[in-house]
């Protein structure tokens, strides 16, 4: 078994839309390699790994690049092979100037995005004041900020997924900072911060992994703003290789990428009654979502659905404006 694993119980998600409804967990074998040295799969029949088991319930590659697209669900050398997502991963090649990524946008989206920070600044009384933070004081700071901020976005409302508060993410939040393997950034509206992003770093690659902004400033585009000046700012260090936006989809991470990975999540996994309950479970309740999701976009109500949704959380998906 070549690559690097880890044995935990992960969460099988049903969702309905965004919203999760309940999420039992799989005693499985979780590989911990960085998608990018991950072989991808040739063929839809081809299995990701087979590895000794011991009482584990199968196997997970998360990110798993596959040069062609995989069914669902598939029986091959006495295992079930569960794919519940598939998707582009996005990244940004940070090995060149700013000046050279900025010229991969149209002079169009170009303006656009001058003209958000330009009206952020504006909003500022002229400059901008947004902070980075890398010493284990720095972030000790910055997550004492972003945690009252994350309380009142979207993804911590609805989703669970706003910036952990638990014991043991301030401890790796600190040991990653003395390490100088961490950065996290902080936008700021006349003194209150506005918007945040925290970004590990993995083999010198920057990991988009928690982001949120007041909803109350959307119309001044705090998601866009702090990107921008973000990416201006790495640049500029020169270290890291690559900006990495992880697994999903979006609007914000195909605007702002140079490149991307076709990519899957995989499950190995034994054929258990258990197992084949939970996979038969979540295949028809992402059809039915998908079906309603159908359905909502065809009335007309997708935009007035998300308006309600966001009213309900207080906040709108961070970072995509």
């Amino acid at each position: 078994m070549t690559g690097t694993w880890r044995r935990k119980w992960v969460p099988l998600r049903f969702r309905a839309g965004d919203i999760i409804l309940f999420e039992p967990r799989i005693d499985v074998w979780e590989s911990t390699s960085y998608f990018a040295d991950i072989a991808p799969l040739e063929t839809p029949g081809e299995l990701p790994m087979l590895r000794e088991l011991g009482g584990a319930s199968g196997c997970l590659v998360r990110s798993q690049p596959t040069a062609v697209p995989l069914p669902a669900v598939q029986f091959a050398n006495g295992f079930l092979r569960y794919v519940p997502q598939q998707y582009n991963r996005y990244v940004i090649d940070l090995t060149g100037t700013f000046e050279t990524y900025l010229a991969k946008f149209s002079a169009k989206t170009r303006s656009t995005l001058k003209r958000k920070v330009r009206k952020f600044a504006d909003a500022s009384g002229g400059t901008i004041d947004w902070r980075s933070y890398r010493t284990p004081a720095d972030i000790e700071a910055f997550h004492a900020s972003a945690r009252r901020l994350s309380e009142r976005t979207y993804q911590e409302r609805l989703l669970d997924a706003g910036l952990p508060d638990s014991e043991a993410f301030r401890s790796e939040m600190a040991a990653l900072a003395t390490s100088g393997e961490v950065r996290a950034y902080m936008l700021f509206l006349k003194g209150e911060p506005v918007g945040y992003l925290y970004c590990p770093v993995r083999r010198g690659v920057l990991i988009y992994e928690y982001l949120g902004y007041d909803p109350r400033v959307r119309d001044l585009s705090p998601g866009t703003v702090l990107q921008v000046l973000v990416l201006e700012s790495l640049f500029a260090e020169g270290r890291f290789r690559a900006f990495d936006f992880t697994e999903g989809e979006g609007d914000h991470k195909r605007l702002f990428s140079t490149t991307s990975q076709y990519c899957a999540d995989v499950f190995v996994l034994r054929p258990t009654a258990r197992n084949l309950l939970l996979v038969a479970s979540q295949l028809s309740l992402d059809k039915g979502s998908r079906a309603a999701a159908m359905v909502v976009e065809r009335l007309g109500l997708k935009s007035r659905l998300k308006q309600w949704i966001r009213r309900l959380g207080r906040s709108p998906r961070p970072a995509v404006d």
